[in-house]
């Protein structure tokens, strides 16, 4: 008889996880997911300046895995996990029905820590999922089009200034495609607003951008940045946001009604899971075997874990796509193996490196083995190669090749619209007549 293998969360490590375990007839795969597509995060930024179109970065899971017998997709929200001790019992609760496993794996990823700042969490913008960054895109486009009919130039600037808090990778991402959009696009595109003197804002709260990758990348990247325009505000941490004004711990401020939170991110809590197994950030704690601590049948991979059973990393690994992907794939040949009453494998990372792009011909790479640092066009072309072929599909790498090349090239993309939807519309029951 097939075993049940339920996963909740179609990222990178459940995908990876889904793809290889349905290779085996042994297991019956169930994919929960709260949308029906998956999206490639890394490229969530382009969606919402413009750059790709949200079909570039998704594809739906029911297409993905067409034809495959031994696989199920359910859309749903987990609200309970129920681990009894017999087989037969035990259960989720979704917001959609139930579903009984014989193993479950959470792969559940993160969303967005605002640290309780209300204020931050009502009116900033986060960057974790495709609906956030549509609303950046509308959010953005917008305001771009009220500055316009706006005269005075210090009325005119709240709707212009950028204000990015955190200098990680995507908040590195973000500040040099602004400063792209601002010294070229919005310059032919909005001439009414050329002289506006609007300003680039990265806030970080620590003292230097990209603080995982090497001194020299962060230089790199510090030194282009502000060579295009963006103002760098280390050891500075926004601490309140009314949509007028961000606030700063020092006291000072900057008038913005553009607050882009690319800063914390904070796990899930599920009920079933016992609370002392959460460690910081809401990371569920498991074994060199994926398995949640205390709990048999359980496991986490993924953003949503953490691991201290890895000699290289006895904090817990980073919360990077390569990590999630490597689990998701060790899990899965380690339910193979279980199931064939052989020996786990215990997950060691392998760590390839880490890249972040700063704007056209300008990106960094650290490769950890041989240690090797890139910078400039060599780095963005790795980036580009890189995260193009990491795209789920190959229609998905076309589009975005596409796009790309076009941009590139003519430095002229017409994916800036602004959509909004007119009203909700409900679902019609059929049943009911």
């Amino acid at each position: 008889m097939s075993k049940r293998v339920v996963v909740i969360g179609g990222g990178f490590a459940g995908i990876n996880l889904v793809k290889y375990l349905i290779k085996s007839s042994d297991f019956e795969v169930t994919l929960v997911d709260k949308n029906n597509y998956n999206f490639f995060p890394p490229l969530l930024y382009q969606v919402s300046t413009g750059f790709l179109d949200p079909s570039s970065i998704t594809f739906p899971f029911r297409n993905l895995f067409r034809g495959k017998q031994n696989f199920r997709f359910r859309m749903g929200e987990l609200l309970e996990v129920k681990p009894e001790l017999k087989p037969e019992l035990k259960q989720i609760v979704l917001d959609t029905g139930k579903l009984s496993y014989d193993y479950l794996v959470m792969a559940t990823g993160t969303q967005t820590n605002f640290f309780g700042l209300d204020q931050c969490q009502r009116y900033a913008i986060p960057m974790k999922t495709l609906e956030d960054a549509l609303e950046m895109r509308n959010l953005l486009l917008l305001h771009l089009e009220q500055a316009t009919r706006i005269n005075d130039k210090s009325e005119r600037l709240p709707y212009l200034n950028m204000v990015i808090a955190g200098g990680g990778p995507t908040g590195v991402e973000i500040s040099g495609i602004f400063a792209e959009l601002r010294n070229n696009t919005i310059r032919k595109e909005f001439p009414e607003l050329i002289g506006s003197g609007s300003k680039i804002y990265l806030v970080n709260g620590g003292g230097e951008l990209l603080s995982p990758m090497s001194k020299k990348s962060q230089e790199y990247t510090y030194k282009k940045l502000q060579d295009m325009g963006v103002e760098i505000l280390l050891n500075t941490r926004v601490v309140d946001f009314d949509g007028e004004k961000v606030m700063m711990k020092d006291g000072s401020h900057i008038y913005s009604k553009n607050l882009i939170w690319a800063t914390g991110v904070t796990g899930y809590k599920f009920k079933g899971i016992p609370d002392e197994v959460y460690k910081r950030g809401n990371r569920i704690e498991v074994d060199a075997y994926n398995k949640i601590t205390g709990q048999e049948a359980i496991y986490a991979i993924g953003d949503s874990s953490i691991c201290y059973a890895d000699p290289s990393f006895p904090e817990g690994h980073p919360q990077l796509a390569q990590v999630a992907m490597q689990q998701g794939v060790l899990l899965a040949k380690n339910l193979k193996r279980q199931n064939s009453n052989k020996g786990q494998i215990p997950f060691i990372y392998k760590d390839r490196g880490s890249m972040a792009i700063i704007g056209s011909n300008k990106a960094v790479a650290d490769v950890p083995s041989p240690r090797l640092h890139l910078n400039g066009f060599i780095a963005w072309g790795a980036w580009l190669f890189v995260h193009l072929f990491a795209l789920i599909d190959y229609r998905n790498r076309v589009r975005t090749f596409y796009n790309w090349s076009t941009e590139y090239l003519t430095k002229n993309q017409d994916l800036r619209l602004i959509i909004r939807p007119k009203k909700s519309i409900s679902s019609t029951d059929d049943s009911k007549g």
